[in-house]
């Protein structure tokens, strides 16, 4: 029995083009910025995105710490959704590294914040009692929100709070192309207000490292020292930056596959007795879904019932599991993973 991956997209392999470009790739030592392969990545997504400059990082978690220590000084504040990649899954290395305070404010259900509750959260750094608000994040697409999108408007709307409060805004655009392919925009249209955007190239554009954080050339100036600090000078990494050329030339338009792959695959889940989700809320790739305890059992459970049945999932929270559709799996995948769940769901409610 084949296993079906839908863990994340972060299990995509290279394609043969990119392992061709990785191993023709013209290399030289990019901590001296002579890595020719790097600077055109470089040059490339900060073209794409709208930015001046670019700086090929080893995981969209250290462009994501970059930029907290590029904007931040210790005891400042970061605002950012109560359910971001930032607050979950870094590690807390906003706080530990760069030492800011991190304040929540509440995700609607596609990941948006409301301008309101920034201008709500945002401190005065006249009174010497609380931290300056040096910086808001921001994330399209939503991990924790079904892949949930962010309009520029959407944007638009807490960039202006936020600069008109002396704060920059940083955007976690780890899967900004599957945004912008949603939205059917250019990419540069979710990217053009916020003072610097990251983006994944080993997610859904199935390179097998890398993320790109561009911005402003000053701001990637510091951000290049920065990384250097935490050890993201990877020396002849233009065998990796080769991928990632190939990822933007080819990969991006497919992601539209993908989205109607996880539309398939939530409106079946949704037909399995103990399973719950709305396929009209999943814009992207990523399908987050609640499982009745009563009827079926722990979260946890299934999944490990899922995984003997050959199906492979995350868990997202308490009683949702997550999937996520990439360029391996196809439609026939899609159903066959239902099919699977059906029948372990419901075996599962038999024996409970």
């Amino acid at each position: 029995m084949a296993v079906i991956d839908l863990r994340s997209d972060t299990v995509t392999h290279p394609t043969d083009e990119m392992r061709r470009a990785m191993a023709e790739a013209e290399v030289g030592d990019d901590v001296f910025g002579e890595d020719p392969s790097i600077n055109a990545l470089q040059e490339r997504a900060a073209e794409l995105l709208g930015q001046e400059a670019g700086l090929l990082t080893a995981s969209g978690t250290m462009s994501n710490l970059i930029a907290a220590l590029t904007w931040c000084s210790r005891g400042d504040e970061m605002i950012m959704g109560q359910e971001a990649h930032m607050f979950w899954n870094e590690s807390a290395g906003s706080s530990a590294l760069a030492g800011a305070q991190i304040r929540l404010v509440p995700n609607d259900d596609n990941g948006r914040i409301a301008a309101g509750d920034v201008a709500a959260a945002i401190r005065d750094a006249s009174n010497i009692h609380v931290p300056a608000s040096t910086l808001v994040c921001l994330e399209n697409t939503h991990n924790r929100c079904s892949g949930g999108v962010m309009t520029p408007q959407d944007t638009r709307e807490v960039v202006d709070v936020a600069h008109a409060a002396g704060a920059a805004v940083h955007l976690d655009g780890a899967r900004i192309f599957n945004a912008a392919v949603a939205l059917e925009v250019p990419v540069a249209e979710l990217t053009k207000d916020v003072d610097d955007v990251s983006f994944c190239l080993s997610k859904a554009l199935s390179c097998p490292v890398g993320s790109v954080l561009c911005g402003s050339e000053e701001f990637i100036t510091r951000a290049r020292k920065w990384r250097k600090m935490v050890g993201g000078g990877m020396r002849q990494a233009g065998v990796l930056a080769a991928a990632g050329l190939v990822a933007l030339d080819s990969m991006v338009e497919r992601l539209a596959d993908d989205h109607a792959n996880a539309r398939r695959l939530a409106a079946g889940l949704a037909d399995v007795d103990g399973l719950t989700v709305d396929p009209d809320s999943i814009h992207t790739n990523i399908v987050i879904f609640e499982v009745d305890r009563e009827a079926v059992g722990d979260a946890r459970e299934v999944i490990a019932a899922l995984r003997e049945d050959g199906v492979l999932v995350s868990h997202s929270r308490e009683q949702s599991l997550r999937m996520v559709t990439h360029r391996h799996i196809s439609s026939a995948d899609v159903d066959e993973a239902v099919a699977r769940v059906n029948g372990t769901v419901r075996r599962l409610a038999a024996a409970g």
